[in-house]
């Protein structure tokens, strides 16, 4: 596995500062609100289970599946809820917790199907942004870090289900995806 893998882009300590920074933002910013975080799975699992520790606030959490990818490298554009939320958004100031942030086709539509459901407010944490890729007009109000538009894999990040146990993020050799 890691033979799959050419550079590393963050190492856990990196990791870790940086969901500190986020964490500590949030925590300033929803004091005295009613906030609910919303991790968007499989990839923001790690990220979002470090970030919620990081938070020092009251907070609540809650979880959505869905896929636009498949086991490709890139967004096929049409989205596909596989769980949804349990709770009502109705008063909550959501925060949507996701791992990567690239085409932003997948959170655009998201976002506008949660607006539907009357959240008091919605915003967006993002672990990685990659503008370059950006197809649809949707931004982040908190992120990790800016990354450049390579594919990388490790925390929660994956290439067809793998990789995700991978506690820095690197990377992933052209080859592995390319077969």
């Amino acid at each position: 596995m890691l033979n799959d893998i050419s550079s590393v882009f963050f190492s856990q300590e990196d990791l870790a500062q940086i969901v500190t920074r986020l964490g500590k933002q949030i925590s300033e910013d929803y004091k005295n609100k009613n906030l609910l975080l919303v991790s968007i799975l499989k990839g923001s699992i790690v990220f979002m289970s470090d970030l919620m520790r990081s938070i020092t606030i009251p907070c609540r959490i809650d979880f959505m599946a869905v896929s636009s990818y498949g086991s490709g490298i890139k967004s096929s554009g049409t989205v596909k809820i596989i769980k949804d939320l349990d709770l009502n958004l109705e008063g909550y100031d959501l925060l949507i917790v996701e791992d990567i942030l690239d085409s932003g086709r997948t959170l655009s539509s998201l976002m506008d199907m949660l607006s539907l459901r009357k959240p008091k407010s919605i915003e967006i944490c993002t672990l990685f942004d990659k503008p370059e890729r950006r197809e649809a007009d949707v931004k982040a109000k908190y992120i990790g870090a800016r990354v450049p538009d390579a594919f990388i894999v490790g925390y929660g990040l994956d290439y067809d289900e793998k990789y995700r146990n991978l506690p820095f993020v690197g990377v992933i050799k052209p080859e592995v995806y390319e077969k």
